[in-house]
Order: structure tokens, then sequence, then C-alpha cells
């Protein structure tokens, strides 16, 4: 490959990157106007779990105007995943030979649908049930008043991790059909992988059992649909 080659991809690249934080900076601007409105959404799954006469609270002065903000951004993000696979497909396509874009296409869109899975999981399953769970557990002497911006830090970090986590097939398909690791050797290694989806659950979830669980066992199961699904070239 000539410097003239290995220059024109990184303009190619930069110029890609540049579509990708345009549109996410178009997406933020579009946003704003509702950032209320996303607030609302994503704090529902917490507010719907308070018991009547309790509210969500700002302990700083800039948290109503930031949290929002923050918020608006985040979502942003959300939806310029697709498109920013879309350039990565399209920058890539060009060296690929047929049989790797045939293999190439389907992942990358199993890996955004797996993706938007595991934060749809997170925020209609987790969330509530893990809410409710907690402020159920509260003495009547406590009443739950939550700062939004603590609410907002964990409910990312909960639906990143869920959103990583269901990315696991994916994960598994690859060190198989690539011949990385065996499917035998995945598969005679399970009790220690599944530990360690445990151990990882306890990084990647807040500190609790329940968050814990809702991801370690998902990420199991997920695992197992990776086995069947990969092809076993032993055979």
């Amino acid at each position: 490959m000539t410097e003239s080659s290995i220059t024109s991809h990184f303009i190619e690249l930069r110029t890609r990157i540049l579509r990708v934080l345009g549109l996410l900076v178009i997406l933020t601007l579009a946003g704003l106007p509702f950032a209320s409105e996303i607030y609302l959404f994503v704090s529902s799954p917490l507010i719907s779990a308070l018991p009547e006469g309790s509210t969500m609270i700002a302990t700083e002065v800039t948290t109503p105007f930031m949290v929002p903000i923050k918020l608006t951004i985040f979502v942003a993000m959300l939806l310029t995943t697709p498109y920013m696979l879309y350039e990565l497909w399209m920058f890539m396509i060009p060296g690929l030979f047929k049989n790797e874009r045939k293999f190439i296409g389907p992942l990358i869109l199993s890996t955004l649908v797996l993706f938007i899975l595991g934060i749809t999981f997170a925020y209609y399953v987790v969330a509530p049930i893990i809410f409710s769970f907690f402020i159920a557990s509260a003495p009547d002497s406590i009443q739950v008043m939550t700062d939004i911006n603590q609410y907002f830090a964990f409910f990312i970090k909960l639906i990143f991790a869920f959103g990583i986590s269901f990315e696991i097939p994916v994960a598994t398909v690859l060190l198989v059909n690539s011949d990385i690791v065996k499917k035998e050797t995945l598969s005679k290694a399970r009790p220690y992988i599944v530990v360690m989806f445990f151990i990882l659950a306890m990084f990647l979830t807040p500190p609790d059992v329940f968050s814990q669980l809702f991801l370690a066992i998902p990420m199991w199961l997920l695992f197992e649909a990776g086995l069947l699904l990969s092809k076993n070239k032993n055979n």
C-alpha cells in the first residue's frame, strides 16, 4: 500500500467521523427543545415506582438545567449509533472479499439489533423491577426522594451495561467462526465463563444483587445462544 493510498484512507476515515459527529450535533440541537419530555421518559421507571407524594430532587443549583441537556446528548448518541455503524460498514467494504462482506454485514446488523434489545430490556424490564424493589424495601420512616443527577448516572450505567452485554452472542460467533477458539473449548469452559459473567456483572451494574442477577443470567443465556449459532468446524 502506497503512502498516497494510506493518506486517502485517513482522509476518508476523517470524513466519515465528521459526518457521524455532525449528525450527533444535529440530533442534539433538534432534541434540546424536547429536553423536558426526554427527561420525563427516562425518569418514568423510577417516577412510577415512587410512593404517592414522593418526588425527585436536585441537590445542586445547576442540576435541573444540566441533567435534561445531558440526557438529550445521551439519546442523540443512541440515535446516532445506526448511522455510525453504516459509516463503519461503508469504510470497510472496499477492502473486503465477497465472502467477508457476507459475514461482516449481518454481523454489524446483529450488533445493532442486540444493542437495542439490551437497552430495551434494561428500560422496560429490569429498571422497573429494581426500583420497585428498592423503594418497597425502604423503612416506613424513610421518604424516598432520589437526586436526579444520581439517578441519571445510575440509569446510564444500567443501560450501557445491558446494551454491551447483549453483544455476547456476536462475540461468541466471531471467536468460533474465526477459529480463534474452538466451540468445544468454550463448551468445556462453561462453568468458568458463567462465573466470569457474575464477576463482570458486579463491575458493570450498580452495587446490588438484583441488578447483577438480571445482567449475569441473560449474559449466560446469550452465551449459550452464541454457541448454538456458531459453526463447529470440526464437523
